[in-house]
C-alpha cells in the first residue's frame, strides 16, 4: 500500500470504470460541498439533487480535463441540476436571473440559523433571484476566487464579477426590506457594497459554514 491518496481525477475516472469504491470516496470527499449548495435552496428534494449531481459528473466526465479544479467542475453541475429541477416541477421556462427560491414557495431544510444575522441574511438569501444567490453562496460559504465562480457560471471572468457586484446590491435591498431599522446591514454581508469586490472575501464563511454543516444529515447511500 503506498499510502498515496488518489486525486479526484483519478476516483472519477474509477468510477466510470465501475468502482463502486472510489464513486464512495468521491462522494463522501464532496459531500458537504454539494450538500452546502442545496440547502438553503431546495426542501425534501435535497438528497435527490445530490445523488443526481455526483451522477451527472460521471456522465459528464469527458468534460473534466483536470484544468479546473474538481469542485468547480461538480459545483457547475449542482447549479444545472438545480435550475432544471424548477423548470420541471414549474413545468415552464424560467428566469433565474429575476425568479428567487422564495417565489418558488420552497422552505429549505437545511436553514437551521441560530444567530440573529445568520437567520436574517439566509431569509435574504431566499429572496434574492437564484442566479444570484448561488453566485453570493459561492463567494461567501465556499469561498471561491473570481476565476473559480466564472468557471462554475461558464461566463467570463469580467461577468462574473459584475454579477457578484450586482448580487451584493440585490441582497443589500432584500435585507433593508427585512430590517428597515437596522444601520449595519453591511456587516451582516460581511463587506462594504460600493466597493469593487474581492470574491475570496468571506472572513464570514467560516462562521457560516461551521455550524450548519453539522446539520448536514445522512450521506446519500452507498452506490450499489
Amino acid at each position: 500500500m503506498s499510502g498515496t491518496l488518489a486525486t479526484d481525477g483519478e476516483l472519477l475516472a474509477q468510477w466510470s470504470a465501475g468502482s463502486r469504491a472510489a464513486g464512495n470516496e468521491l462522494i463522501e470527499r464532496h459531500f458537504d460541498v454539494v450538500h452546502r449548495f442545496f440547502r438553503n435552496k431546495v426542501g425534501s428534494d435535497i438528497e435527490d439533487l445530490m445523488q443526481q449531481t455526483f451522477l451527472a459528473c460521471v456522465e459528464a466526465r469527458a468534460r473534466y480535463q483536470g484544468q479546473a479544479s474538481f469542485k468547480t467542475f461538480l459545483l457547475a453541475i449542482a447549479r444545472n441540476q438545480l435550475f432544471t429541477h424548477y423548470s420541471k416541477r414549474r413545468r415552464e421556462v424560467l428566469d433565474f436571473t429575476l425568479t428567487s427560491v422564495h417565489d418558488l414557495g420552497t422552505s429549505p431544510t437545511g436553514v437551521l440559523a441560530r444567530r440573529e444575522d445568520e437567520h436574517l441574511l439566509s431569509e435574504a438569501l431566499r429572496r434574492v433571484p437564484l442566479d444570484a444567490q448561488v453566485v453570493l453562496e459561492l463567494a461567501y460559504w465556499e469561498g471561491l476566487d473570481g476565476a473559480e465562480i466564472a468557471q462554475v457560471l461558464e461566463v467570463p471572468l469580467n461577468t462574473a464579477y459584475s454579477r457578484l457586484r450586482r448580487a451584493k446590491i440585490t441582497l443589500l435591498d432584500r435585507l433593508r426590506d427585512l430590517a428597515p431599522d437596522r444601520v449595519d446591514l453591511d456587516k451582516v454581508i460581511g463587506a462594504p457594497i460600493a466597493t469593487e469586490p474581492s470574491l475570496g472575501e468571506p472572513s464570514a464563511k467560516g462562521e457560516r459554514d461551521s455550524s450548519p454543516d453539522k446539520e448536514r444529515g445522512s450521506a446519500p447511500a452507498e452506490l450499489g
